[in-house]
C-alpha cells in the first residue's frame, strides 16, 4: 500500500515463460514472436500455458448458459496446496468456479497461489466488496461475466445491480478488469453496449464466447445459437464500431471450430483434469488425470490437444483485435 492508502501497481509488466512465450500483464495476454512454430513450441513444452482450477462449484447465480450444474464438495486448503505443488510450471491459473469468491477463504487461496503463478479470477463480482482489498496486487486481472446492459444481463446471467457494486470495488482497489459475455442471437444488439461498458471501466479486453450445449444451455431454444459465419460477421461489425468510437478494450471472439477443440484444461474441485470442449467426448470433457495424485507434466504428456492449446492462448485460432488474449 502507498502512503495514501492506495494499492501499489506491480512494476513487472511482462513475464518470460518457456519456448519464447511471455505474459504481458498490461494486455492480459500471452505473447510470442509472429514466426513462432506453434506446433514445435507446444510439443517442446512440459506444462500448459494456462489452466482453469475450480475452487468451488457453488454459485449465487443460475446463468442460462451454465455448464457447471453438477455439484461437488469444495476442495480443502490442504488439497488446494497439493494441487498447487502439482501445477508447477503452469504459467497462468484461473481461480474459477462456480463463483470462486463464494469461498470465505478465497483470500487465503490467492495468497497460496500468487507467489507461484500468474492468477486471473473469472467472477460475477457480487462478492467483490468482500475480497477486493485482500487480493489486490496479487491477481493479474478479474474477468467479469457481463452480457451488457441491465435487462440483457438480468435475463441471461443474473442480477446486474448486484454485479456492478462489486465491479466498482475491484476497480477502486486497483485490480485490472476484463469482461466476458456469452453470445446469443437475442443478445447481438447488446454487444456494442458491452464494449462501451468495458471502455468506461477501462477494462483490458472483452471476450465473446459462443454457448455450448451442456448443463443449462440444453434448455436454450435452437434459434439462440448463431452460426460461425454469423459470429464472424458480428465480430467484423464490432471491430468497425470499436474503431469508429475509439473504444480501448481489446476484443476476442472464440468459436467452437476444430482448431479450438480441447484447448482448455479444466481442473475440477476433486482434482480431475479434463480437456474441454471435446466434441466427441462425454459432456464435452475428456479425462486426463488427477492433479491431486500426479504432476501436471504427466497430464500434459498424455494431452492430445497441445497445439490447439497454444494456438488459442496465443490468439492464433480465435478472432482478435487489439492487444490481449
Amino acid at each position: 500500500m502507498t502512503d495514501l492508502g492506495m494499492p501499489t501497481v506491480p512494476s513487472q509488466t511482462r513475464k518470460e515463460l518457456a519456448g519464447g512465450v511471455e505474459y504481458a500483464f498490461g494486455g492480459q495476454h500471452f505473447d510470442a514472436p509472429a514466426d513462432l512454430d506453434i506446433k514445435a513450441a507446444a510439443e517442446a513444452a512440459t506444462a500448459p500455458l494456462s489452466v482453469i482450477l475450480q475452487v468451488t462449484k457453488r454459485c449465487n447465480f443460475d446463468c442460462s448458459f451454465c455448464s457447471e450444474t453438477l455439484q461437488k464438495p469444495d476442495p480443502t486448503l490442504d488439497q488446494l496446496d497439493t494441487i498447487r505443488q502439482n501445477l508447477a510450471g503452469v504459467g497462468r491459473v484461473f481461480l474459477s468456479g462456480g463463483e470462486p469468491m463464494m469461498r470465505r477463504d478465497f483470500g487465503d487461496i490467492v495468497d497460496m497461489y500468487h507467489p507461484h503463478h500468474i492468477l486471473a479470477v473469472p467472477t460475477n463480482a457480487t462478492k467483490g466488496l468482500e475480497h477486493a482489498r485482500r487480493i489486490t496486487g496479487k491477481i493479474a486481472y478479474a474477468n467479469i461475466g457481463l452480457e451488457g446492459p441491465r435487462a440483457t444481463t438480468n435475463r441471461v446471467r443474473g442480477n446486474y445491480d448486484l454485479v456492478m457494486p462489486g465491479v466498482r470495488a475491484l476497480q477502486e482497489a486497483g485490480i485490472p478488469l476484463a469482461l466476458s459475455a456469452v453470445v446469443y442471437r437475442s443478445t447481438l444488439s447488446a454487444l456494442p453496449f458491452t464494449v462501451q461498458i468495458a471502455d468506461v471501466l477501462d477494462a483490458g479486453k472483452v471476450k465473446f464466447i459462443m454457448p455450448l450445449r451442456k448443463g443449462n444451455a440444453l434448455d436454450l431454444p435452437d434459434h439462440e445459437f448463431i452460426t460461425d459465419e454469423e459470429a464472424e460477421d458480428t465480430f467484423t461489425r464490432l471491430k468497425a464500431a470499436r474503431s469508429e468510437h475509439q473504444w480501448s478494450p481489446a476484443l476476442r471472439l472464440t468459436t467452437w471450430t476444430p482448431a479450438n477443440e480441447g484447448h482448455m484444461i479444466c481442473i475440477e474441485p476433486d482434482g480431475r483434469a479434463q480437456a474441454w470442449p471435446v466434441y466427441d467426448g462425454k459432456d464435452l470433457f475428456e479425462y486426463l488425470g488427477n492433479v491431486l495424485e500426479e504432476p501436471v507434466s504427466e497430464i500434459w504428456r498424455r494431452y492430445r490437444f497441445k497445439e490447439n492449446h497454444f494456438s488459442k492462448y496465443l490468439g492464433r485460432s480465435i478472432h482478435t483485435v487489439g492487444q490481449g488474449v
